[in-house]
């Protein structure tokens, strides 16, 4: 949390090349010495990319992160954890993550949307480029007991995604189970929720009169962002940044 005195809005600090808000870069001794154990569920998305099937927690411990697979501590590796990514459409996120610079003051001031946008594809944002981000932990997928899911699949039929969920994790996806994880995940149901939605941080860290922490939680709603200029250069860049991949997005649904 941002000590009371300082200045709010500090610049962002690279951790071997990737830009993190300040309060955790200077915490960084402690994430990169974390130690994992072998029943442990590591929960990664890329920030504003949603994990709210997820919060439902099982018995063992469940670390949340939004690091990029290089910078995962050592030992979620060594000790061959279960990990599941949750990866959204870059348009979607670049919206989401605009309106959230702008009401969480640990970061920088946005600026304008075109001004934003173009740090954004940039990789200038914290926890840096969303196209290495996903991309990274793709790859990663091969080599790792990983469940690799869709935010858009989420919202299309999250019930079928819960079973995924579960069956990823070795319980038994009964009906009963799917449907109160399903009405208790709900985006309506978690921007009630005070544990999900941030609404206990103090103004002076989130603020939500600027924007809600859990704003609108549909996919498509960058055609209200994006004008047609900046779509066609995202798109552009876009193609440019996924080249040679075989992972894919939908933009909507």
């Amino acid at each position: 949390m941002q000590p009371a005195k300082e200045t709010p809005r500090p610049a962002l600090i690279p951790i071997r090349g990737v830009p993190m808000i300040k309060y955790f870069a200077e915490n960084w001794g402690e994430v990169e010495g974390f130690q994992a154990q072998p029943d442990d569920l590591l929960i990664s998305t890329y920030p504003k990319s949603g994990v709210e099937l997820l919060q439902k927690r099982p018995s063992r411990r469940l670390v949340k992160t939004h690091l990029p697979v290089q910078l995962l501590p050592e030992s979620f590796w060594e000790q061959d954890c279960k990990m599941i990514y949750m990866a959204r459409n870059a348009k979607d996120v670049a919206v989401s993550y605009y309106y959230f610079y702008q009401m969480a003051k640990v970061h920088p001031d946005p600026g304008s949307w075109d001004h934003f946008l173009d740090d954004f594809t940039a990789g200038r944002v914290s926890f840096g480029s969303w196209h290495q981000h996903v991309r990274g932990w793709w790859e990663k997928r091969r080599d790792h007991r990983m469940l690799y899911l869709f935010y858009e699949d989420m919202k299309e039929d999250p019930r079928r995604e819960i079973r995924k969920v579960l069956e990823f994790l070795g319980r038994p996806p009964s009906e009963g189970l799917v449907e109160a994880i399903a009405q208790h995940t709900s985006f309506t149901k978690m921007k009630q929720n005070f544990m999900a939605n941030y609404k206990t941080i103090p103004t002076s860290v989130m603020d939500h009169s600027i924007s809600p922490f859990m704003r609108k939680g549909v996919t498509g709603d960058w055609k209200n962002q994006f004008t047609v200029a900046q779509n066609e250069r995202f798109d552009a860049d876009y193609e440019r940044q996924m080249e040679g991949t075989d992972l894919s997005f939908r933009m909507e649904i």
